[in-house]
């Protein structure tokens, strides 16, 4: 199943062989399946071993103990870091340099929970135990503290919901609204009509 994810969701792939050979995020994928093997069955230090030869093979970061769901594609994987207690479903999409990580404060459970069919766009930052909920997008950039409701699109720092319900496109496309700059447009476009308002006063003055 993430052969076959690969396949479908990167353009450039034109063939099974090639994914295999030379695909970061699946040789990644296929050290994490067997460390967590090891994980599971109490053979930690072995486990931890493998995904410490996995990071410095691949550039992507996979704890063992992480739950992993199939149908996972990691595109252009470097600087993807998953963390212990993540649980991530299937059909998931993950660019290059998203963490999947802690705040650092939680206890327990203290990674995120992304639910099936989640698209996570390039450096984005999922922290805390949060959950996102299924066919949610975020952006590339964002950083996310809180939960995220299933069919939901969010960009920003922090970040926000900018589209819910929303029919889902599987078409990859990350380029998404951005709520800063649009706060930024409304400002530019609020000084202006201020700047005509002191204009024509002064005028009437004269």
């Amino acid at each position: 199943m993430d052969l076959k994810a690969a396949l479908e969701h990167d353009p450039a792939a034109k063939s099974a062989l090639e994914i295999i050979l030379t695909y970061n995020g699946f040789h990644a994928l296929v050290y994490y399946r067997l460390a967590h093997f090891f994980f599971v069955h109490r053979f930690r230090l072995l486990a931890r071993m493998i995904s410490s030869f996995a990071r410095r093979r691949t550039g992507i970061e996979i704890h063992p103990g992480a739950k992993i769901g199939y149908g996972i594609f990691i595109d252009h994987g470097t600087g993807v870091v998953i963390g212990e207690t993540t649980e991530i479903g299937n059909n998931v999409t993950i660019y290059q340099g998203a963490t999947l990580g802690g705040t650092g404060k939680d206890t327990g459970k203290r990674h995120p929970t992304v639910e099936s069919g989640v698209m996570i766009s390039a450096g984005a930052k999922v922290l805390g135990p949060i959950t996102i909920g299924r066919n949610a997008k975020i952006g590339a950039g964002s950083v996310v503290l809180r939960d995220v409701p299933a069919n939901a699109t969010v960009v920003g720092v922090p970040g926000v919901v900018v589209r819910l319900n929303g029919e889902r496109v599987d078409d990859l496309d990350q380029c998404l609204p951005d709520p800063v700059e649009d706060e930024l447009t409304a400002m530019r476009r609020r000084i202006d009509e201020l700047e005509k308002e002191l204009a024509k006063k002064g005028e009437d003055k004269e």
